[in-house]
């Protein structure tokens, strides 16, 4: 079923349908440091949402939370409108996915598939029915006889999510299930969670660190740091209009500008690179001299040191120039130009003493 088709059906049902995660202030300490600080996020029914963060943000720890593998300090946890903060993992009507797989080595495929129906004594026949449209949804229809130690990395983690969905979850949690994998397989497998995640309609709520993936997969994001969310949006809006300093810098390079008080960030990709007698027609222009050129195949980027303070990236797509000559530009007398429009006023990121708005 389509996210879509899920989604008009369950409103037909629910009326005006609850969210299928709700947190509620929650809160998770480890003596004195709080991993979760007060953390309020609603993600809808049939969303794909990625919590991402730096390592020990506290994206892991809410993603256990929801699963209940731990339990909060404070707050509340609701499941499409229930309130299942004081409820056992196997009560809740989720799954999650592992970067390790976890499956059985000793089960073949198929039987690692079923073997969730088979602890919720689902007869034989319907169990081998749902392992095999599980295992065909994630294109391994042939493989349900071989071993886990028979399959690649890609494929193995295909199998823990066809484990995972055979269960039909009503949400389904993955914890950096891509981590482990080369990066033109993990690229490869991108496009393969989204896929499925669009047929089955399941709601799906990612932990990772890589910035890239969280953009290429999403529907929104919510951006972690110190326990706490600094932005919650969709890829573009936190691309393109980060909140604070700390999701400019993390999420993708970002240039950050002070000029007369005014604070502000633009992307390296924004930014012209023009000669000292070209034309900056309806740029805000300066001046400055390129300090670093670095050649990385599709793009070159330049580190500008500014005349009037700081340093910009510059991104130049190679259509044209050479590796040799972006080179030789280092050293140069050059100036940079951008439209004030792409520019986005920001704040510092907010500390823990000044406390959450």
């Amino acid at each position: 079923m389509s996210q879509a088709r899920r989604a008009a059906d369950d409103a037909a049902t629910d009326g005006a349908a609850s969210p299928d995660v709700r947190l509620v202030d929650l809160v998770r300490r480890f003596a004195d440091v709080a991993a979760v600080d007060t953390v309020s996020l609603d993600i809808a029914r049939g969303e794909f949402f990625t919590l991402l963060g730096p390592s020990g943000s506290g994206k892991t720890t809410t993603l256990r939370l929801i699963a209940g593998f731990d339990q909060p300090d404070g707050g509340r946890i609701e499941l499409a409108g229930a309130d299942v903060t004081s409820r056992p993992p196997h009560a809740r009507d989720v799954n999650t996915v592992f970067q390790d797989y976890a499956l059985f080595p000793h089960m073949t495929v198929r039987q690692n598939v079923e073997y969730g129906l088979r602890i919720r004594k689902v007869p034989r026949v319907q169990r081998r029915t749902r392992a095999e449209d599980a295992l065909a949804m994630v294109r391994l229809a042939e493989h349900g006889e071989r071993k886990p130690a028979q399959l690649s990395g890609g494929q193995r983690q295909r199998v823990a999510l066809a484990r995972a969905i055979v269960n039909r979850p009503k949400v389904l949690l993955l914890d950096e299930p891509l981590g482990a994998l080369d990066l033109k397989l993990r690229q490869e497998m991108q496009v393969e969670l989204k896929r499925i995640q669009g047929e089955v309609g399941i709601t799906f709520v990612y932990v990772t660190h890589d910035q890239e993936e969280a953009l290429t997969m999403s529907d929104r994001l919510a951006v972690f740091s110190d326990g706490r969310i600094e932005q919650v949006g969709t890829p573009a809006d936190v691309y393109e209009h980060p909140a604070n300093e700390f999701v400019a810098g993390f999420v993708g390079v970002s240039n950050v500008v002070e000029r007369e008080g005014r604070r502000f960030t633009i992307r390296p990709e924004k930014v012209r690179l023009l000669e000292e007698n070209e034309p900056g027609d309806g740029l805000h222009v300066e001046p400055g001299t390129v300090r670093d050129v670095a050649y990385v195949g599709m793009v070159t980027r330049f580190l500008v040191a500014l005349d009037a303070g700081g340093e910009l990236q510059v991104v130049r797509q190679n259509l044209e120039t050479s590796h040799e000559e972006g080179q030789a530009l280092r050293g140069r007398r050059m100036r940079v130009g951008w439209r004030d429009e792409q520019t986005f006023a920001i704040e510092h990121a907010r500390s823990r003493e000044e406390g959450q708005p």
